[in-house]
């Protein structure tokens, strides 16, 4: 230690210049790494949304949801598996093991959608949501209006208000509900 306090006083113009090319390389790295400001701590997920209209919440869990969540389980990597059902609409999201590749695993969800797609009824839609987190699900809203009917409501959020939308930087898809 004492020989490198001689060196360092004997040759302080050269023990400054070092600190300061250590000090431009820190800076440099500190510049280029990828932070995010809320870092993204949620699981791999895989999220199905599948609308049939007319049915009944009744109807969607017996003859959609619970079919395909009997299909889902035993995935490899699987740690959760939940859904909701709704008027017309069937929300199924799958959890994976943090590491799970997140194609993997929406291979695995497509092949086995596919395998069961024939016994589910014929006007149903939909299929695997766009690759998104929890916290890339920013805005949910309704559209409300004392003076317009349904039908005019769904026009409007199909063919003025989801265009647009989908027209911001950064938007992967809106999903009209």
């Amino acid at each position: 230690m004492e020989a490198l306090l001689r060196f360092s006083l004997s040759q302080r113009l050269l023990v400054i210049v070092l600190t300061l090319v250590m000090a431009g390389f820190g800076v440099k790295s500190f510049m280029n790494l990828p932070i995010d400001a809320f870092p993204d701590v949620s699981p791999v997920q895989v999220k199905l949304i599948l609308k049939a209209e007319g049915m009944t919440p009744a109807d969607v869990e017996m003859q959609i949801t619970t079919p395909i969540e009997q299909e889902l389980r035993g995935i490899p990597g699987q740690s959760n598996l939940r859904s909701v059902s709704k008027y017309g609409l069937a929300d199924i999201t799958v959890d994976f093991d943090q590491g799970t590749d997140i194609y993997w695993a929406r291979q695995q969800i497509g092949e086995r959608l596919s395998a069961i797609r024939s016994d589910l009824p014929t006007n149903m839609q939909g299929g695997l949501a766009p690759i998104t987190t929890p916290l890339g699900e920013v805005l949910m809203f309704t559209l409300d209006s004392p003076t317009l009917s349904l039908e005019e409501r769904r026009e409007v959020l199909d063919w003025v208000i989801r265009p647009r939308l989908r027209s911001i930087d950064g938007v992967a898809d809106v999903n009209a509900l």
